[in-house]
């Protein structure tokens, strides 16, 4: 058997196994036979080396926020790089490496320090790993780009445990391919991302209004996002409260607030709302609002879609979130939207492997419970809200696809890339993985027909 360098090797019975295996949807209940605790690039090797050698199958965890739960291969090897998780900053060349197993509050408290910071998704435990490599959206990609936008390298294993390192100059097109083309081609073990002079500063504005009576609001919403400034990302959302279900329509600022109060005057004209909010959170804060009370001990499910437009037909859906009236039901999932564009569009859709960069908003419909008896009823509601919205859509997140879009094979990553790009993602992914050993993510397949490990 393989050796590690530095890094720890659990099994089943060991202390901190039932730990490891734990990740944030807590449906996932599976046992690898081995979990390596990976603590430097030499045990990613390794690690690599030791499930060839086992013929087992290979999941890599990070922050675990995978609701598919690809990170826990049952039966197979997890590779945890969440020992590796350190960050380094160089803020007079404003730039972070780092670590693969690193989550991104940790990212965010290094560079913050210096008042700097990169797109980093929403929730301070979601590993960066994942979310980078799907694309990365952010309070600050409609100013700075997407997380993948971001980075300036990335340091990696490939299936038959080489470390490479992919820049523009360097393999540019396992470049290109892991700027949104997920975790196909190999096992990042660090990330070099470019850093922003952000400020710790931001304004959070919320508007409730009734459900029955939002739809002007909320194409009033739309309109105003077509011409927000950039540090401004629109957001709305609809839960279920003891009143009915309420809209929430308003919009984040990452900066002075001072600038960011000049947008509510036209957030009030929006209607007369039943309840607002407008809060001053530091930059560290905002990333962490979102965090889950509870974490990893919900069962989770959700559907989500890409939209380049939002006709008052899709208002009057999102509204309803996958029912026939507004009436109350305690297992209708919360549905919401995150505005797109700015610096997201303007880089050139052939630049990297992710897609649809002409999104307006991205589309969530999700719910978290703790009984299993109510899972196809929660699932359900789910997809009946995601369906309402699917006329609509013209693409998905790669990171949001389901377990069961993914079991239709390839037509569940064809929702998420082009059919250039998807072409030019199965040519890298023979190219750098042709036995498809990196199989337990949102699937590339190579060329060859047969999956060997």
């Amino acid at each position: 058997m393989t050796t590690l360098l530095d890094g720890r090797l659990l099994k089943p019975g060991d202390a901190g196994y039932d730990t490891a295996r734990t990740v944030w949807n807590a449906m996932i209940d599976r046992r690898p036979r081995i979990i390596v605790r990976a603590a430097s690039v030499a045990d990613v090797v390794a690690a690599v080396r030791m499930a060839r050698e086992q013929g087992l199958e290979i999941g890599v965890r990070c922050g675990g926020h995978n609701a598919v739960g690809f990170a826990v291969p049952d039966g197979g090897l997890m590779i945890d790089l969440t020992p590796m998780g350190g960050v380094r900053i160089d803020p007079a060349r404003r730039r972070a490496r780092v670590q693969g197993g690193a989550l991104l509050g940790a990212l965010d408290q290094a560079s913050q320090a210096y008042g700097l910071a990169t797109t980093a998704g929403n929730v301070s435990h979601t590993g960066v790993g994942g979310l980078t490599l799907g694309g990365g959206m952010g309070w600050l990609a409609r100013r700075h780009g997407l997380a993948c936008d971001n980075v300036l390298s990335y340091t990696m294993v490939t299936a038959d445990g080489a470390v490479v390192t992919a820049s523009r100059t360097d393999n540019p097109d396992l470049f290109w391919g892991l700027r949104g083309g997920g975790g196909n081609f190999g096992i990042v073990t660090e990330f070099e991302f470019e850093l922003h002079q952000t400020g710790t500063r931001t304004l959070v504005a919320e508007f409730d209004f009734r459900a029955e009576d939002a739809v002007p609001a909320v194409e009033a919403w739309r309109d105003l996002n077509a011409v927000a400034p950039r540090p401004a990302t629109f957001t709305a959302d609809v839960d279920s409260t003891p009143a009915g279900p309420i809209v929430t329509l308003g919009f984040v600022w990452v900066g002075d607030p001072a600038e960011g109060r000049r947008l509510l005057p036209a957030m009030r004209a929006l209607g007369r709302p039943v309840a607002s909010r407008v809060t001053t959170p530091s930059y560290l804060e905002l990333q962490q609002r979102l965090d889950s009370i509870g974490g990893h001990t919900y069962r989770r499910y959700s559907k989500a879609h890409y939209l380049r437009q939002f006709p008052t037909a899709a208002i009057e859906a999102f509204l309803l979130r996958g029912a026939t009236d507004l009436s109350g039901d305690r297992h209708r999932p919360s549905v919401g939207l995150q505005a797109h564009g700015g610096a997201i569009a303007e880089v050139p859709e052939a630049d990297a492997a992710f897609t649809h960069r002409d999104t307006m908003f991205e589309f969530g419909a999700g719910c978290r419970w703790s009984d299993p008896a109510e899972d196809d009823t929660r699932m359900g509601a789910a997809r009946a809200a995601g369906a309402s919205l699917a006329p609509y859509a013209n693409g998905v997140y790669v990171n949001s696809l389901t377990a069961d879009e993914l079991a239709d094979g390839r037509a569940g990553v064809q929702r998420a890339y082009s059919a250039a790009k998807l072409a030019r993602l199965t040519a890298l992914k023979t190219a750098y993985d042709p036995g498809n050993v990196f199989h337990l993510n949102q699937n590339i397949r190579p060329a060859a027909a047969d999956r060997v490990i």
